[in-house]
């Protein structure tokens, strides 16, 4: 390995005293290739196992902690202890190789499909009419779908949902979970003004939902785990809808998420240098911000467009980002990581190519999705 390389392999300590063995974390990544009832298919364990393989924290895609949050076709589930034998295979897989193995837990919120939910029934903080219009959307989310209200006591219930899918989490073997609160599901809506114009105390108040959340997942870590099991939050700094969730925002929920017994926080990006929009912090790397305000107190995980080792090597050296989420890269190329210790770095494969099937070892949904042009990825036919 070229030793300019070596900050990438040293080894992170969470706050709970579990060490990380490398700076790589697998990123959540949605691959729509669960069964149709949400267990585990034998092709999604080949794939998590790949792409597990060499990372410090392996992250598994989004998986829905009730019958109502379900967003994707294809998406796992943890909602029923029916869901825990796949679990546990899915446990085994993820962890084979040594890496540390934890559970995203899910909710669409709004954005969970009617087709794929008891009687068509989609819940929000408040009621919103989506529609996926979107050039590069897939075909199962241009459908326009409403979302209804959904109530106090439904609210109540999905929190306890969310520790109920950390307890199968923790019976199937896993080493964490992250809660997920980004990305425009279910928790990321109740913080948004844009999801969120309810008028009780859970609009009143928009990180009331989120930290509910998290203090049942760390209450039921405690009632059911050891002090090793890991629970990370990730969240998304900004939105493009008005009101939208804005830096200001962002900088409130993470000072209250650091006064909670988290192991890390995970910034959504699509870069990961990107800048504020606009607000007081206009033009400023959002990246540095979020380091600023979490203050050592945990470690931040950074994502977003690294395409090569010098792209991981410049984000870590920023000292911005404590650990790098690997998502579209390690799709393309799941030897990422192993070519970079094996003094390969030149032969990681960044682009896509569509006619072989062979270089990216996909899953045959996700290698379809691929196909269409569903991920903004470069590519070796020029499109």
């Amino acid at each position: 390995m070229d030793k300019k390389f070596a900050p990438l392999f040293e080894k992170v300590t969470l706050p709970n005293k579990v060490e990380l063995r490398n700076k790589f974390v697998l990123a959540p990544l949605t691959h729509v290739s669960s069964n149709d009832d949400g267990t585990i298919s034998d092709v999604e364990i080949d794939y998590i196992e790949q792409r597990s393989k060499d990372v410090g924290l392996a992250i598994s895609a989004a998986s829905n902690v009730t019958d109502l949050g379900k967003a994707f076709p294809g998406q796992p589930s943890v909602a029923h202890d029916s869901n825990l034998d796949g679990l546990k295979r899915l446990a085994e897989a993820m962890k084979k190789n040594g890496a540390t193995a934890i559970v995203q837990i899910h909710h669409g919120g709004a954005k969970s499909l009617p087709y794929l939910t008891p009687n068509g029934d989609v819940v929000a903080p408040s009621p919103i009419t989506l529609q996926g219009d979107e050039q590069h959307t897939p075909s199962y989310e241009k459908e326009e779908h409403h979302a209804r209200e959904i109530t106090p006591e439904e609210i109540e219930h999905t929190i306890k949902a969310f520790g109920e899918a950390t307890r199968r989490v923790i019976e199937a073997g896993f080493d964490g979970v992250e809660i997920h609160g980004a990305n425009h599901y279910l928790i990321h809506q109740f913080v948004s003004p844009y999801y969120n114009r309810r008028d009780d105390a859970w609009g009143e108040n928009r990180l009331k939902f989120p930290m509910k959340v998290v203090d049942e997942v760390v209450n039921t870590v405690k009632a059911h785990a050891n002090e090793n099991f890991i629970v990370g939050y990730r969240f998304s700094p900004e939105e493009a809808e008005t009101p939208g969730i804005t830096m200001e925002i962002t900088e409130e929920l993470v000072k209250n998420l650091i006064e909670k017994p988290l192991d890390f926080l995970h910034v959504s990006l699509m870069d990961v240098h990107a800048k504020t929009r606009e607000g007081k912090y206009q033009g400023e790397e959002r990246i540095k911000l979020l380091h600023q305000w979490i203050d050592g107190r945990m470690p931040l995980v950074g994502i977003g467009s690294i395409f090569t080792a010098k792209d991981a090597l410049e984000a870590v050296e920023s000292r911005n980002v404590d650990l790098i989420a690997l998502g579209r890269e390690i799709l393309l190329d799941h030897n990422f990581i192993n070519k970079i210790q094996n003094g390969k770095e030149d032969e990681i494969m960044s682009e896509f190519d569509p006619y072989r099937k062979d270089n990216h070892d996909l899953p045959p949904n996700l290698w379809e999705q691929f196909n269409k042009g569903l991920y903004p990825l470069p590519r070796t036919d020029g499109e």
